[in-house]
């Protein structure tokens, strides 16, 4: 690992335990044994480090996002794909992966903080799922539901879930799980409806 790396690291863990304000660059070299001059070297200034340890997670989410939904075989498929392997890269970066929920249009902004570029960084999660929802639509996997709207009130879940998991103190054994299913029970389309047509009277998509 390079001094690099391993102030990325130590960005995302001291930010995404203490948030943008309480975390010091002081902390961050500590924790990546490096001298304070070395991290602004590479980073900068304070909102630059934070950004730059949030889109370093976020970029690593997306790949792994993106190889998980090219296997799919349809948009149902594609949407279970992409939370499942969502929530495993939660679970698999449990004391980093705060940054991204501090360094989020979805759950918290810190003020000072470019929300520009954090809005462009987070479209590319919005825009997947639409992809996904639109290829069900066409395929028939999904009723016909808004992109826009049907997208956010998915990710809101998946969001949710995850701060539930991270940040709470309640029992959340099995939730992940459970919002797959949550989500796939309603915006699928079932068999029923399938053969009458009747898909408008089903209940509107739950968040």
């Amino acid at each position: 690992m390079t001094k690099k790396e391993a102030i990325l690291i130590a960005a995302q863990e001291a930010f995404g335990q203490l948030g943008f304000h309480a975390a010091t660059v002081k902390d961050v070299a500590g924790r990546a044994d490096v001298s304070f001059g070395l991290v602004s070297h590479y980073f900068g200034s304070k909102q630059e480090l934070f950004l730059a340890a949030g889109f370093d997670m976020a970029d690593r989410l997306i790949l792994c996002l993106s190889e998980a939904t090219a296997k799919a075989k349809n948009g149902m498929e594609a949407i279970r794909a992409y939370m499942t392997a969502y929530f495993d890269f939660t679970e698999e970066h449990r004391v980093g992966f705060p940054v991204l929920l501090r360094c989020s249009p979805f759950s918290h902004m810190e003020p000072g903080v470019d929300g520009a570029k954090v809005m462009e960084k987070f479209s590319i999660f919005i825009d997947e799922l639409k992809r996904c929802v639109a290829l069900g639509i066409e395929d028939g996997t999904i009723r016909s539901l808004p992109l826009e709207q049907t997208a956010l009130i998915i990710y809101g879940n998946i969001v949710g879930s995850v701060r539930t998991s991270l940040l709470s103190p309640y029992e959340s054994t099995g939730l992940f799980a459970e919002t797959i299913n949550h989500v796939e029970r309603s915006i699928t389309v079932d068999a029923d409806q399938a053969e009458t047509g009747r898909e408008s009277n089903r209940l509107p998509l739950a968040q």
